[in-house]
């Protein structure tokens, strides 16, 4: 294979820093990148792609026996931490979903904003990431939970549930912008588990593009523009990646 074609690079890399290459391909592509500097750099581009998503999720250290578990399903002889390939990857191992077998969903297709299809599919079809606004929400001790997305220009946002949600009967789990400045608005309603996508008043480069911070609360029914929101169960940034 002639891995001197930059587009062939650049969707490998993609496959790469995402985690969905096999086993075997994965090593393939590691010797690759030792023998061919544009094959690290490649690498090098995906990962500073996912450096804003990355910095919002809160670090934790693995325990004692999750090293040992690892070390012994890898064959290693001590339970020393050994850097993961990316710290992209380091993060979304816990996120993998799966009804796609890969490891989060992002965001919707680049050319066509209104329909709903995930990141994971683009990256594997086409070994490019869509310019999105990302939300990953959090619960008190910091488990990812919640994975919000829109492309820059779309209306739709897509919301994958990463670890399930308790509800109460009767009510509903709603998706708040927090803006730099104002007070905060409902975007949608979000299920307590598997995977959703809700319209939005408008674009998510308008709503979203003076929004850090999203959150989701226990209501009582869909909120409207202007109520106070309950207290929010969960909190996250909102970065753009493009």
């Amino acid at each position: 294979m002639n891995y001197d074609r930059p587009e062939l690079l650049d969707r490998l890399a993609a496959e790469y820093v995402f985690g969905t290459m096999s086993a075997r391909v994965r090593r393939r592509f590691q010797k690759i990148q030792r023998a061919l500097p544009a094959a690290q750099q490649a690498v090098h581009v995906w990962e500073q792609r996912m450096t804003p998503l990355a910095r919002s999720v809160p670090p934790e250290q693995p325990s004692a026996a999750a090293w040992e578990a690892i070390d012994r399903r890898t064959g290693g002889q001590t339970s020393r931490p050994v850097a993961p390939p990316s710290a992209w990857l380091a993060w979304l191992k816990p996120a993998l979903g799966v009804a796609f077998g890969v490891v989060v969903t992002l965001g919707l297709v680049r050319l066509y904003p209104t329909s709903v299809v995930p990141v994971d599919q683009i990256v594997q079809q086409r070994g490019t990431l869509p310019a999105s606004y990302v939300g990953l929400l959090t619960d008190a001790a910091n488990n990812p939970v919640v994975l919000a997305s829109s492309t820059r220009y779309g209306r739709i946002m897509s919301i994958k549930i990463l670890r399930k949600v308790d509800v109460p009967p009767g009510k509903v789990l709603q998706l708040w912008a927090l803006p730099k400045e104002g007070a905060a608005f409902p975007l949608g309603v979000v299920p307590p588990e598997g995977q959703s996508s809700f319209p939005m008043a408008d674009t998510s480069e308008k709503l979203l593009s003076s929004v850090p911070r999203l959150a989701v609360s226990v209501e009582d029914a869909p909120a409207r523009a202007g109520v106070t929101p309950a207290p929010y169960l969960l909190t996250g940034n909102c970065v753009k990646l493009w």
